[in-house]
């Protein structure tokens, strides 16, 4: 007998992770958080090269590990449930939006099988990611998430979380009715705020991406937090460079964010 039944119906297989707990102050999840896999233990050894969903799998099953997610996206796009989505799954780990700074309780986290940044960013085949956008939309039509609340893993984790990375296909996920996307401002040569600057502008970009949902103090200084939110939003929506310079593109684009959120 399975441990619990599924929830979606696209869910082709229930292994149950023991990583999960009550919703805390929240009655039904509101957000979807992304992530890739990544490497377990940090490193691409044999067994990951054999089966990298088997052992990412293991790893968001073993007792040892302390984390878990609703479901798990593989390669090949089957669908695999973790955890109860009425639960709490341990996804996001020391992370914020909007004032919460318990996300795992009021989202839903999706792994996506994928070796990461470590093995250079492989790119996301065409099936999986068809499957990311299939159970999105179940999600999406279940829980009223906005597209607003369609987050990576770095938008709550900024500094400390890098994934679902600069090459996750947000615009085809728009494109189906996934989340929020704007098109990139172009690059341009126009000098950056960078590390170390103080001032009113510096403030002016902080309270903007504060005003998104980021985790931004509005100190005035372009600090490592700072950088590291800039970084964050790049990787979402302007991804041809992730420098954590705050150009004039990545500016305009933030403006046309905001904008389209007002729409």
């Amino acid at each position: 007998m399975r441990a619990f039944e599924p929830d979606s119906r696209l869910v082709c297989e229930i292994v149950a992770s023991p990583h999960h707990g009550a919703r805390i102050g929240c009655v039904k999840p509101d957000a979807i958080v992304l992530h890739y896999t990544g490497l377990p233990g940090g490193e691409m050894d044999e067994a990951w090269r054999r089966d990298p969903g088997g052992e990412a799998l293991k790893w968001l099953c073993d007792p040892r590990s302390q984390v878990s997610a609703h479901y798990l996206i593989e390669e090949d796009g089957r669908i695999i449930q973790l955890v109860p989505e009425a639960r709490r799954a341990w996804h996001a780990g020391l992370s914020s939006w909007r004032g919460a700074s318990d996300v795992n309780s009021l989202s839903i986290g999706i792994e996506i099988v994928n070796a990461g940044h470590t093995a250079g960013l492989p790119a996301f085949p065409d099936v999986q990611i068809d499957a990311v956008i299939a159970l999105s939309r179940e999600l999406i039509a279940r829980y009223d998430i906005a597209p607003v609340r369609v987050l990576a893993h770095s938008d709550v984790a900024p500094g400390r979380k890098v994934d679902p990375g600069e090459r996750f296909p947000w615009r085809e996920l728009a494109r189906s009715g996934i989340g929020h996307w704007v098109e990139p401002a172009p690059l341009e040569g126009d000098p950056p705020l960078v590390f170390g600057e103080e001032g009113q502008p510096v403030r002016a970009l902080q309270a903007m991406l504060a005003l998104y949902g980021y985790n931004m103090p509005l100190t005035g200084v372009y600090d490592k937090t700072t950088r590291d939110v800039v970084a964050a939003f790049q990787r979402h929506f302007r991804q041809q460079r992730v420098d954590g310079a705050a150009d004039l593109s990545t500016v305009k684009t933030l403006h046309a964010v905001l904008s389209g959120m007002a729409e």
